[in-house]
């Protein structure tokens, strides 16, 4: 797998991040829609030319129901079509607004992503031509996975340039992707998904979508180009609220007066939201300056409050930080105007989903450290970092990584800290004095995707070890004497419980095909586990790959991984294995298998 190089050096920038984290790197059934099954086979679109717009289809598909909409935090989502572009391809009034670019410069519909395969992107077929049926899957999944592997390639997929089936608007499909992409805490990729449609363009879906991708990136102004569509068709309320902030961003003191009185007098948003509005307006100069912002009767940090809080630099308590939603905890790590406390707070967090590169993580740690009263907790997790990274001697630098895996705080921070010394665990000389059973550093490794390094580590471990099992999948080549007598040997030790670990391992081995199917059914005989039940999701995933669909197989993947790893089926993570390798994605097939040894 592809190496990126890590530097200690002590600064990080919004745009810097942002590059890092946008380029690669169940009752599980009830999450998914009705009806999910195999769709018979659409012809797929011919490619659309690069030059000549098209029309763009209404937001109401020739086929099939559309997605639900994203629903605002403050109101309801909007439920009718916009005015979309004329058919002689001239500029078309949205709301008033018009587009003033040449029909030449204008994004396609039936092209949508910032990410080619050039660019580190899937194909633009990734997704196949069932966009009704992505959407649906997309709108069901609540971004919440137990895998980090899981997240970065759904990421990916997300944000790649994909070809919009005949059965969707190009919009209303973005929207749905712009929509997932949030609830994961991808705000920055999130609003690249938005961008990449002409406001103009935007279905009613994308519209509510943009308020909430612009909230969640603490820029209020980049609400401004879609506050007529949604004042026609979203809640009136919220974008009243949004019209102001732009008229008073015009420079116009009265026309946003005059709407922030007509919310207020309309008694349906709370009165600190109308505040924390009339701070961004002070702020702009067409406001009152003195407005004071009080959270002592909040009890939740929404969207809202958190976007005009954070563009404003208002502090947030504690309290609501902490009891959070995850993707705001994300979010607010990815808005580098938040205060760096609040950040470093929520960057474990982040990390271990997958929101943060090692990169990253350790950028970000070493800014806070940077700043001129750094708290003691960050100034000794540097310390040890920079241990793990400059001693001399490997046995002080692995010392100083065990020191950053032994931490108290929880399991959450312990695999962020194994994030962090990623490459430190790559550099460490083998043969360094590791211990018995070294698979916290073999898992350090494969946090960041290091397989190569992991993998020259082989001599140095005993069959039936931790470690070993590690290996058995992460590794780019199968390990020689693979058999049902080695996983027994390791189950034999397998201290989780339910023996998940060991069910876990026969469920990647077997989904790589790195054992053959007597020594996996003998295996899964011995630890009373199906992997071949049949499914909703396993038919659904498996017909994906069978259609070579990766993009499709990602989504389908992290549909089957959604809370902790403690609730992942081990059937589940045979067929996603499979699944990722039959049609290409054979690394991130390893990683997800390997994260999930290490973190079960």
């Amino acid at each position: 797998m592809k190496m990126k190089t890590l530097s200690l050096a002590l600064g990080l920038s919004g745009t810097a991040m942002a590059a890092v984290l946008v380029l690669p790197a169940l009752a599980q059934e009830s999450l998914l829609p009705e009806g999910f099954g195999n769709p018979a086979d659409a012809p797929r679109p011919a490619p659309a030319p690069s030059s000549t717009p098209t029309p763009a289809p209404s937001s109401t598909p020739t086929n099939g129901t559309a997605p639900p909409a994203v629903t605002p935090t403050v109101g309801t989502a909007p439920t009718s079509a916009a005015a979309e572009e004329g058919e002689d391809g001239e500029e078309v009034e949205s709301g008033g607004l018009k587009y003033d670019l040449p029909p030449g410069a204008r994004r396609l519909l039936t092209r949508i992503g910032p990410l080619t395969p050039e660019t580190g992107g899937l194909a633009p077929d990734a997704f196949g031509v069932r966009g009704q049926y992505a959407a649906a899957i997309m709108s069901k999944t609540n971004g919440q996975f137990a895998s980090r592997w899981g997240q970065i390639l759904l990421r990916r997929s997300l944000a790649s340039a994909i070809d919009t089936p005949d059965t969707i608007n190009g919009a209303d499909l973005a929207a749905a992707r712009a929509s997932l992409l949030l609830r994961m805490g991808e705000s920055i990729t999130a609003r690249r998904i938005v961008q990449s449609v002409d406001y103009d363009r935007a279905s009613p879906r994308l519209v509510a979508t943009a308020q909430q991708t612009y909230l969640a990136n603490a820029d209020p102004a980049g609400m401004c180009p879609y506050v007529p569509a949604g004042l026609a068709h979203g809640d009136a309320q919220a974008w009243r609220l949004a019209s102001a902030i732009c008229a008073g961003l015009s420079g116009e003191a009265g026309p946003a007066g005059w709407a922030i009185s007509r919310v207020r007098s309309s008694g349906k948003i709370s009165n600190f939201d109308i505040l924390l509005t009339e701070r961004v307006l002070g702020a702009t100069g067409a406001g009152r300056r003195s407005t004071t912002i009080e959270w002592d009767n909040i009890d939740r940090l929404t969207s809202w409050r958190f976007g005009m809080a954070t563009a404003t630099a208002i502090p947030v308590p504690e309290a609501l930080r902490t009891s959070a939603a995850p993707n705001i905890k994300s979010w607010t790590v990815l808005a580098p105007m938040t205060d760096m406390a609040s950040r470093v707070a929520a960057a474990p967090e982040a990390a271990a989903r997958g929101v943060l590169s090692s990169e990253a993580y350790v950028s970000l740690l070493s800014a806070a450290a940077s700043e001129e009263e750094p708290t003691e907790a960050v100034t000794a997790q540097t310390d040890q970092l920079r241990a793990a990274f400059r001693l001399a001697r490997g046995a002080d630098r692995y010392a100083a990584m065990e020191r950053l895996w032994g931490t108290d705080a929880g399991p959450t921070q312990r695999y962020a800290a194994m994030v962090a010394t990623a490459r430190a665990a790559a550099a460490l000389p083998v043969g360094t004095e590791v211990g018995d059973d070294p698979w916290q550093l073999l898992g350090s490794m494969l946090a960041g995707g290091y397989d190569e390094n992991a993998i020259a580590w082989v001599p140095t471990v005993s069959v039936g070890s931790r470690a070993w099992a590690v290996l058995a999948v992460g590794s780019p080549r199968p390990l020689t004497g693979m058999s049902a007598g080695a996983v027994e040997r390791f189950s034999g030790d397998d201290d989780s419980a339910d023996t998940l670990r060991s069910k876990f391992l026969l469920a990647g081995l077997a989904g790589l095909g790195r054992l053959d199917a007597s020594a996996a059914a003998a295996a899964a005989s011995d630890l009373e586990v199906d992997l071949g039940k049949q499914t909703r999701w396993s038919r659904a995933i498996m017909a994906a790959a069978e259609r070579r669909e990766p993009g499709m197989v990602a989504l389908l993947a992290a549909a089957g991984m959604q809370g902790e790893w403690s609730k992942v089926p081990p059937y589940h993570l045979y067929y996603i294995v499979r699944a990722l390798r039959e049609v290409g994605l054979s690394s991130e097939a390893r990683m997800i298998a390997a994260e999930a040894l290490v973190r079960v």
